[in-house]
């Protein structure tokens, strides 16, 4: 009986294997995703991108390094890579709103990371992703849950909160519009 348990756990193994692997931290932006936020914020920058995957004219890739560079004053649009490093561009994203960037984050929902309650709580608004994203041209949902995290600029916060705005929101596909849930 053994035999078939190990024989369908392999197979599940082989199955999610490219989706659980380690061996890329980066993940597309589904590109409706993009339009639907940059309709919101109008962004002007694109903080950590490649050439191929840049939404905005203006981009920060791995050679210009954008957690050495200076965000402020432009409203940046921000998929950080998923793995180590996040902790970094969250970090990045709410010192550079204090200096008058708006950052909006497309992140993994890791509610339960030392970075999240370190950084991403200190947003001014976060909205948890009503089921789960494709990235880029896959298929396939990603294995983890996704949120929008937004720092605004620390001059024209409109909450100025102690605690960021939560809320719900779906993103339809098929409307390329943004729904959020009460």
């Amino acid at each position: 009986m053994g035999g078939i348990f190990q024989q369908i756990e392999s197979e599940k193994s082989k199955m999610t294997h490219g989706l659980f692997s380690s061996r890329s931290d980066e993940w597309a932006t589904p590109q409706y995703v993009f339009n639907i936020l940059n309709e919101e914020f109008n962004f002007q920058l694109d903080v950590c991108a490649t050439s191929d995957n840049s939404k905005c004219n203006v981009f920060f890739d791995k050679q210009v390094d954008g957690l050495q560079q200076e965000w402020s004053p432009f409203r940046c649009w921000m998929n950080p890579p998923y793995g180590k490093n996040i902790k970094q561009w969250m970090k990045k994203a709410h010192l550079e709103s204090q200096k008058g960037a708006l950052v909006v984050c497309l992140i993994p929902s890791r509610t339960d990371t030392k970075w999240w309650h370190e950084h991403v709580m200190k947003s001014a608004e976060i909205r948890f992703i009503s089921g789960r994203l494709s990235f880029g041209n896959e298929k396939q949902s990603a294995p983890f849950p996704s949120s929008v995290v937004i720092y605004y600029p620390e001059l024209d916060n409109p909450y100025k909160l102690a605690v960021p705005i939560i809320k719900s929101t779906q993103f339809d596909k098929g409307w390329q519009q943004l729904k959020i849930i009460d």
